[in-house]
């Protein structure tokens, strides 16, 4: 092993430190769980594409693919509401989409969650 190999970052969802690279997604051999590595800090191409592949940009018009539930709302968002004029931000947790939705308000969403309209 090289002095400039990364070690790989643990399991987001059980924090196992038994993760390997799978093609371009890392494994959690112990939960299952598959994701995209984080790009490195000023590298990676820096593109957010939704949840079939379409790249993104600012002022798109994206809908939502599954429904979500929204904490303190009765029925949350729906599957198929359209989403204008989205805003590509570095957001927490995978959210990298700032967006208002009538009804809702501002919020962020995941670009795992949207399909470019």
């Amino acid at each position: 092993m090289s002095d400039d190999t990364q070690p790989l970052p643990p399991c987001p969802e059980c924090s196992s430190a038994y993760t390997y690279e799978m093609g371009a997604l890392l494994v959690c051999p112990e939960c299952g769980h598959e994701w995209s590595p984080a790009p490195a800090e000023g590298g990676g191409d820096g593109v957010i594409r939704d949840a079939v592949g379409n790249v993104l940009a600012d002022g798109d018009t994206v809908t939502v693919v599954k429904t979500l539930k929204v904490k303190g709302s009765p029925s949350g968002i729906k599957a198929g509401t359209k989403v204008r004029n989205i805003r590509l931000v570095d957001g927490v947790d995978g959210h990298d989409i700032d967006c208002r939705i009538d009804g809702f308000g501002s919020m962020q969403l995941k670009s795992s969650v949207v399909k470019k309209a």
